[in-house]
């Protein structure tokens, strides 16, 4: 896995190759992951509005918990969606040579990603409440990842 020119190798060590020059222009891994993102992120909200509530109903759920899912699941592709454009203005702003704690950030987004909005999917869709143990996992790769982008931002120094 790669972002931001940082590379896990098969024993998850993290190496610094840059998957763009080193002139602080946009990060190609990084805008691979915030399209793959950004894609899905619309899809399943696409489906979601469109096509869930009658999966659902279908399954044998009732009203109430039927609007508790459809909120479940519109909160998972809300924050996925979002972080998707946050990939997406990491690999645009990227630094000519990003630190590790940018390069983890990145990684830790797309941690969020499957983390947090991934189990809410599978909750929902699988009506197995125990899964929403994992959300909040999720939250708190997005909370270190935001803290590390503040942190890098603080010591950057301007040109």
């Amino acid at each position: 896995m790669e972002f931001g020119g940082a590379r896990a190798d098969a024993g998850g060590q993290m190496t610094s190759e840059a998957s763009s020059s080193d002139d602080g222009g946009p990060d190609r891994a990084g805008l691979i992951f915030a399209g793959i993102a950004g894609v899905t992120a619309v899809a399943i909200g696409a489906f979601g509005a469109h096509g869930l509530e009658e999966r659902l109903v279908e399954g044998g759920m009732d009203t109430e918990k039927v609007a508790r899912r459809l909120a479940q699941f519109d909160t998972g592709a809300r924050y996925h969606l979002a972080h998707a454009v946050a990939l997406l203005a990491m690999a645009g702003f990227r630094p000519p040579k990003p630190s590790r704690l940018w390069r983890v950030a990145g990684i830790l987004i797309i941690a969020g990603i499957v983390l947090f909005s991934g189990s809410l999917y599978l909750l929902v869709l699988t009506d197995t409440p125990r899964l929403g143990a994992i959300t909040p996992i999720g939250g708190v790769a997005w909370l270190a990842a935001w803290t590390m982008i503040a942190i890098t931002g603080w010591h950057r120094r301007s040109p």
